[in-house]
């Protein structure tokens, strides 16, 4: 039998275990000494130096942001229908309305003209999704922000180490989150990094982190518990000295799929634009679920549709919108394996199986 190729695989190994059994024998297993370095390395390596605030999980990044910000009842932040829904989770938790606008269909990220169209008095900030790892259009999306008066958040969850004319996403917006779920391109376990602009801001984030307290019971505002382990820490600080081998690794393996895939749209990237690949993402314009069936139960080759339904048709939501991109996109994208795991006869047999469904399909 012919061993299955995941469509994601996480990387832990020895060091990252020796990691953890050093915080264990240090008794020490919140928040402490290892968060506070993993923020320091974490900014320095991937986010030009910014300070960094570590969370619990990517979503509770997202959220302690936008409280951080200000962001609640009788605001509007711009986002993304075709992303995954803790985007918009995420603004509706702090009272504020997320409102969806449609995606370019190029690269899978927000519509500048569509942003713009979307902005109203009560319009607070625009909060782009850097999907797959191709970052935003963020010179076209500063220009509005710049124009209307409102911020800009990132959320990088997918997008470790791109960047956009050279600058690192997570450096342009008030705030931007990564997330350090164990299927990103670096992991802590579980987890979320946000890098931050300003001074205040940061303060405003740890203080929502850890029950609204920066000293032990003087607490300055009503908070929650969204604070990193020392445990996961040390994973990711781990992990961040591997992230970069392994992203050059995903962007080689792209490469190879770029140029021996037949029958499929594959991935575009930008002039401007370094694509770290979270996912690689192609467009099945006929059948796609077929199409992915086969390539799992024929041919072993593990894939994933990020996202079948866009946040505003979840039940969560349920917008009326007309947003045909966002509806083309769920529709017929299909994620391939391209992470740093993958042999050279893995990337064989994923062309062979890719190609052979394609042309059959044709």
């Amino acid at each position: 039998m012919v061993q299955p190729i995941p469509a994601a695989k996480p990387i832990i190994g020895k060091e990252e275990r020796e990691a953890v059994d050093r915080v264990m024998q240090s008794g020490m297993l919140a928040q402490g000494p290892e968060v506070a370095a993993f923020e320091q390395e974490f900014g320095a390596a991937l986010v030009s130096g910014r300070a960094c605030v570590a969370t619990n999980s990517g979503t509770s990044g997202l959220h302690l942001g936008l409280l951080a910000a200000g962001v609640g009842p009788g605001d509007e932040v711009i986002v993304p229908s075709f992303t995954f829904a803790a985007t918009a989770n995420s603004v509706a938790l702090t009272g504020a309305t997320p409102i969806f606008v449609d995606i370019e269909p190029t690269y899978f990220c927000l519509d500048p003209a569509a942003v713009e169209a979307a902005i109203t008095e009560k319009t607070k900030a625009v909060m782009p999704v850097h999907l797959f790892g191709h970052p935003a259009n963020m010179t076209a999306l500063q220009a509005i922000a710049d124009k209307h008066g409102i911020a800009i958040y990132e959320d990088a969850a997918q997008a470790h180490g791109a960047t956009w004319n050279g600058a690192p996403v997570g450096s342009f917006g008030d705030f931007a989150m990564f997330s350090l779920y164990p299927t990103k391109n670096m992991t802590s376990g579980e987890g979320g990094m946000n890098s931050v602009a300003n001074e205040e801001l940061e303060r405003r984030m740890r203080l929502f982190r850890n029950q609204g307290m920066l000293k032990q019971y003087e607490n300055e505002v009503v908070g929650l518990n969204n604070r990193m382990t020392d445990l996961h820490a040390a994973i990711g600080r781990v992990q961040l000295t591997k992230v970069g081998g392994w992203t050059k690794q995903r962007q080689e393996n792209a490469a190879f799929l770029d140029a021996n895939l037949a029958g499929v749209g594959v991935p575009a990237v930008a002039d401007e634009a370094s694509h770290v690949y979270h996912q690689y993402t192609i467009r099945v314009t006929e059948d796609r679920d077929g199409f992915a069936n086969a390539l799992r139960t024929e041919y072993g080759v593990g894939c994933g549709v990020y996202y079948p339904i866009p946040n505003h048709r979840l039940p969560s939501f349920q917008r009326e919108l007309d947003l045909p991109e966002t509806e083309k996109a769920a529709a017929e994208v299909l994620s391939l394996p391209v992470h740093p795991s993958l042999s050279e006869d893995d990337l064989n047999r994923i062309v062979a199986a890719v190609n052979t469904v394609a042309k059959a399909g044709a």
